[in-house]
Formats: structure tokens, sequence, C-alpha cells
């Protein structure tokens, strides 16, 4: 009997109390950090390249933790800016920012991101509705219940956008500059260039140097989770290495056909993936596949990297004076897309795709065919006989086969005790002969 009274008293103070034994399953929400977004296709958390229409094809942007291959146009000029895109959209969206170079003092680039247009299209999430005409009171309203509802003014505060358009004829502020975060590794300043660092038997000394470098600027930023950040504090890390495999980085690849160590960029790219795959960072970097001799390290390039995209400029090409191409800058050829929680990858809608540079933005278009497509009649009557000549194929293969049986057939074929066939045997064999059979 005390059993049921415990339950009975248990109940009525949860009654008293007004609680309930109730409770909503609430499921797991990603991490809130700014200039990211859950992606529509896998749940992935998503950051973008700082061009929209790339952000696009890859299927809604960068997915963080991944790394991207740009492969680099003959004057990289084009693959370093898209780079700097990449870097911009990280200062603008308040993400840490790792910059490698062998070539250019990264201080420089830094300085020379492009700065973003205020006057952007405006988004969904823009709520300034209200427009006052000048000398009248009037104003436009949604709705009359919603005319006292305090007003919000989202398009205020540039980085809550995902994405950001930038005019590549101004530089960004020192304003914007001096509060971003950022890590820069300059190989000259590391490694002085006397010819005297060597080689290790796994990696090369530079990419080593380099490796650590993004290992300790991970850690110190506790993106690895080594020293959880504060909610609402919460950053991204994006790393981007330029003309990584050059000759600047003490590499052989792009010299010769048989290098001196022909897997120290894939063990360095196997190293680095296993860096992003452990923390909230993301990272872009480029090569110049065209420069190397040995095209099976192109293909473990692409093996390691999780997109892959290349760059095909105009530029001292023949298709510069073509007129099927007069109103673009070059090709871009989408190589690899991520399988990221999932069984198959995202594909983009079309592989014809043509980039343009502006005078304010970079922008990735579908190009135009290089045949003008039929009508759809024609089709229509090149499938009519197309269907027909397979009809006749199929229908002379049967008539051979059917010459090939009745030849074995006739050779099995008893004699009589005459020695001769009888009148069913050469009626078969008269048919057989026959040329309208």
């Amino acid at each position: 009997m005390a059993a049921p009274s415990v339950r009975g008293v248990s109940a009525g103070a949860g009654a008293a109390t007004g609680e309930t034994s109730f409770r909503r399953k609430v499921r797991g929400k990603l991490p809130a950090i700014r200039g990211t977004r859950p992606s529509v296709h896998n749940g992935q958390l998503l950051v973008s390249t700082g061009v929209p229409s790339l952000d696009h094809i890859l299927g809604g942007g960068l997915a963080v933790g991944t790394l991207l291959l740009i492969e680099e146009d003959t004057y990289s000029t084009y693959s370093n800016l898209l780079l700097k895109y990449f870097l911009a959209e990280g200062v603008i969206s308040g993400h840490e920012v790792f910059i490698a170079s062998a070539s250019d003092i990264p201080c420089k680039i830094i300085q020379d991101l492009p700065e973003p247009l205020t006057d952007e299209i405006p988004t969904q999430g823009d709520t300034k509705y209200v427009l006052e005409g000048p000398g009248s009171e009037d104003t436009m309203k949604i709705a009359w219940r919603y005319q006292n509802l305090p007003k919000f003014e989202s398009a205020s505060s540039s980085s809550a956008r995902f994405g950001h358009y930038y005019d590549m004829s101004k530089t960004m502020s020192p304003d914007m500059l001096q509060s971003a975060k950022t890590h820069s590794f300059y190989l000259p300043s590391i490694i002085p260039l006397d010819g005297t660092s060597g080689f290790s038997s796994e990696m090369s000394c530079d990419y080593l140097q380099l490796l650590q470098s993004i290992q300790s600027a991970i850690h110190q930023g506790s993106f690895d989770g080594s020293n959880p950040q504060q909610k609402g504090q919460k950053k991204i890390l994006r790393i981007g290495i330029q003309s990584l495999a050059s000759v600047l980085w003490g590499d052989d690849l792009c010299s010769q056909e048989r290098p001196h160590n022909p897997h120290s960029l894939t063990r360095f790219l196997y190293a680095l993936r296993g860096l992003l795959r452990s923390s909230l960072s993301v990272g872009v970097i480029t090569v110049p596949t065209h420069l190397l001799q040995n095209k099976a390290i192109i293909a473990r390039v692409r093996n390691l990297s999780d997109t892959v995209v290349s760059l095909e400029s105009f530029i001292s090409s023949e298709r510069e004076s073509n007129p099927l191409y007069k109103d673009y800058h070059g090709l871009f050829l989408v190589h690899k897309i991520p399988r990221l929680n999932s069984l198959i990858s995202d594909v983009s809608d079309t592989k014809d795709l043509a980039f343009k540079l502006k005078r304010k933005m970079f922008s990735i278009e579908m190009g135009q065919n290089r045949e003008a497509p039929y009508p759809t009649s024609c089709l229509m009557a090149t499938h009519r006989t197309l269907t027909r000549v397979r009809l006749m194929t199929l229908l002379d293969t049967l008539r051979k086969l059917s010459y090939t049986l009745t030849s074995i057939r006739l050779k099995t074929l008893p004699l009589s005790s005459s020695g001769r066939l009888t009148t069913s045997e050469q009626a078969l064999a008269h048919n057989h002969h026959s040329p309208s059979s």
C-alpha cells in the first residue's frame, strides 16, 4: 500500500507546482557562428567563398572542415582574385584569417583585399518597408495591425549576410582591416634563400614548417576544441595558401618530371585535411597544375581535395578572338564536389560555365553553347530515323543468324539410302538458298 501512496503524493506535488513529466524532444542545433549557415542538402555548416555565383555552383558554399583546390590559370591572375574574395569574406564575417605565400607578402595581400559593396541587392531578411514622401506624413503599411510594432533594419549590418559582393576598383578600409585577426606565413622570412634547407624523408622542410604554423594557429584559437570557445563568440578559421607546389616553395614538381620527393605535396595535403576535419576551419589553396610535369601527381592532389575547380583564361589564347566568348574572360570548370553526409555528391546544373570580370564584381555564368540547338521538329525526325535504322539493323542480324543456323542444320542432316535428300529436305535447302529468304 505504500507504493501507491507515494505515487499519489508525487503526482499531487507535480500538479500543485504546475510541472509535468512531459519533455519536448529538441533536435540538436548547429552552432550559431557568424557568416555561416546550414546546407539545405545535408545540414553541413557552410561558409561563403566570397563569390555568390560560386556558392550556388558548389551547393550553397564551402563546408566547414573541407579543402577547396583552385587550379590556377596561366598567369595566376584570376585564381589569386578568387583567393582574395575568400579572405575578404572572412574579414567581413568576423572570421580569423591565415595567409601563406612564398611570393607575395601576406600583409600586402590583406591590404589589397576588395571593398564590400554597400548598395547590395536587398535580401528576404531585410524588413525595412517604410517609404516616406517629401513633405508628406503618409506611409506605406504592410497591414494596420503591424503599424505599432517595432521596426527592424537588418540591412544595416552587412556582416549578418551570407555572401557579399565586392568592388575590385577599391580596397578595403583600414578600419575593417584593423578589426580583423590574421595569421601569416611568409616563406622567405622563415627559410633563407641560400639553398641550405634540406628535405626530410617524408615531407619537405617548407611544407613541414607551414603545417606546424597552421596547427599552431588552430590550437591557439581553440578551433580544435582544446579550449572550447564561449557561446556567441565562436569563429571560423579561413586558411588561404597561394601557389602551392611552385618552385618558390622549394618543390621541384614543376621543374622536373621525376622530382626528388614526389610524395611531399601529397603528404602535406593529407595532413592538412586531417587538421581541417578536426577543427572549425576551412581551407582554399591554389596550385599551378599546368606546370606540373607528372600528371599522376595531379590526380593525387585532386583526390586529396574535397572540392576541385579550375580556371582557363582566354589571355593569349585562340579563344580570345572567338566571337562566342567575346563577353567572357575564361572558362570555369568544376572537377569535383565533396560527398558529405550523403551517398551521392551534389552536382551543378550545367558544366558549360564561363567567368567574366566586371569593374565591380567577378561573376560565373553559363556560357554559350558552341553549336546552336536543333529545333524540336528536327530532333523528332532524327529520333524516328535512328529508330528505323536500329530496326533494320536488328532484322539484318536476325536474318544472318537464321542463315547460320540453317547451314549448320543442313550439314548435320543424314542422307537417304539412295544418297539423296528427301523431298522435305530439298524444300528446306531451296528456301535456304532462295534470295527471298
